[in-house]
């Protein structure tokens, strides 16, 4: 796959300092410029001022200028444009207008993760010693941006826009209401939606197992109980452990870990899910709130007002 990984968000939101300050709280280190950090992927989401919150600049990355000029011809057969200036081809999602920049870029670099030792019938790894997560004090820092799921109005073209134009591959899907893409070995890093109107829904961020999850989400909360939306639980499409929470626009960012790794596409049968299994594996059931978020119809009209 000529894409190996996703570079960077943008996203813009009424209220910059309230939202900055979530993040921070959230993990991330604050940088120059409105730009936030991850410990393995360097710069990978600035905070800018809009007058309602949207994804406003999603970034992947490339492995050299043919890929640029073949994802620009791939384009051009859709009739999108797009423009290659040095080390990055710039375009426009169609239906929910973000700026995509396809820019070269190192691939991603994660030194492993020694595994957590679990205890188990007949299986003892952990002896002597309490488990690792109730060990940990530090706070939690997420190691990469995951994925980012936006709502569409036309999901179909939304789709078509980043498999037949930027080169994505298909993992999963939703029947009738979208699909899980995937531009690295990651089971997805885009899941388009379908939705009445162009939204951010949720950006993830991977720490490094199941307790940092929760350690995240705790230390998120004990603060501010109104931050929680749905955790802790297990999706089927990607396996991931996740918890999502709410920054002060009313985007969702989820902590997540242990997501399926797909390094052959012959080895990977992709599912049209339905029912639950397109939401979860196990957990809390998901509140109304996260399939149809609260400030959609104010999105919708124009009178969107979270900070």
């Amino acid at each position: 796959m000529a894409l190996h990984r996703l570079n960077s968000l943008v996203v813009g939101v009424p209220d910059v300092a309230a939202t900055a300050r979530y993040y921070r709280d959230f993990g991330l280190a604050e940088d120059a410029d409105g730009w936030f950090r991850t410990r393995d992927g360097g710069r990978q989401l600035k905070i800018v001022h809009a007058p309602r919150r949207q994804l406003m600049e999603l970034s992947v990355g490339a492995d050299d200028p043919d890929d640029l000029a073949r994802i620009r011809r791939r384009l051009s057969s859709l009739d999108i444009p797009a423009e290659i200036a040095g080390d990055a081809l710039v375009t426009r999602e169609p239906v929910t207008g973000f700026q995509v920049v396809v820019r070269i870029a190192e691939r991603l670099h994660q030194d492993p993760e020694p595994p957590t030792p679990y205890n188990g019938p007949g299986r003892l790894e952990r002896t002597s010693t309490r488990a690792p997560g109730v060990l940990r004090t530090g706070p939690v820092r997420p190691r990469k941006l995951g994925h980012v799921v936006v709502g569409s109005p036309d999901h179909e073209r939304t789709i078509q826009f980043f498999t037949a134009g930027l080169g994505f591959k298909t993992s999963d899907a939703i029947k009738g209401h979208g699909a899980f893409l995937r531009c690295s070995t990651d089971h997805h890093n885009v899941l388009a939606l379908a939705a009445p109107v162009a939204f951010l829904h949720h950006t993830s961020w991977q720490v490094e197992d199941v307790d940092e999850v929760g350690r995240g989400a705790t230390a998120m909360l004990e603060d501010h109980p109104e931050r929680h939306v749905w955790g802790l639980g297990r999706h089927h499409a990607g396996s991931n452990f996740f918890w999502y929470l709410k920054d002060p626009a009313g985007n969702f960012s989820e902590y997540y870990s242990d997501m399926d790794s797909i390094l052959d596409d012959q080895l990977w049968t992709p599912e049209t899910l339905e029912g639950a299994k397109g939401l979860f594996s196990w957990g809390p059931p998901p509140p109304p709130s996260f399939l149809h978020p609260e400030d959609l119809a104010a999105l919708m009209t124009g009178a969107h007002q979270a900070g």
